[in-house]
């Protein structure tokens, strides 16, 4: 809950900080509505487990840099970038993400989420209720290699995509 409800912050570049140690980053910018541009890239999470809601709410977030960043150990996914609405592309496809467990609420209500690339290991996910759910802009998604054997939801995981053409 770093920097939980903060309202004014607008550009977070977290470049310095020391994170080594961290296993929670969970809630980390959860509701800071104006913040538009995170840099992320140069921190070292190796042994962070949970990334729950580090983002939720972000609705002016237009500028994400965490391509670099180590996701191998976490577990829980959930309401990672949930209500980021002014997010119109998102590149992800260096997250692991072997060890997840649960993607629930993911990129719920990214409204405006159009361009999209991951390259999620889904093998040891249970839940992915709304994963995608009232992602408006999508069109196409691939998730042919998703392997779905240990999940136990699935409900409103495409609830709402309304632009949905290609389901792969």
């Amino acid at each position: 809950h770093m920097f939980h409800d903060c309202s004014s912050l607008k550009e977070a570049d977290l470049s310095n900080f020391n994170v080594e140690k961290v296993l929670n980053m969970s809630h980390l910018f959860t509701n800071c509505q104006k913040i538009k541009t995170i840099n992320m890239n140069s921190l070292q999470t190796k042994n962070v487990l949970d990334m729950s809601k580090i983002f939720s709410n972000c609705e002016s977030l237009t500028n994400l840099y965490i391509s670099k960043i180590n996701t191998e150990q976490i577990k829980d996914f959930s309401h990672m970038f949930s209500e980021c609405k002014s997010l119109e592309s998102l590149d992800i496809s260096s997250f692991n993400t072997k060890s997840a467990e649960n993607m629930s609420y993911m990129f719920k209500g990214c409204i405006y989420l159009s361009s999209f690339k991951f390259n999620f290991d889904t093998k040891n996910v249970k839940d992915m209720t709304s994963m995608f759910q009232y992602c408006r802009k999508l069109t196409s998604l691939d998730v042919s290699k998703f392997d779905t054997r240990k999940v136990i939801s699935m409900s409103f995981m495409f609830d709402e995509c309304n632009a949905l053409k290609n389901l792969n």
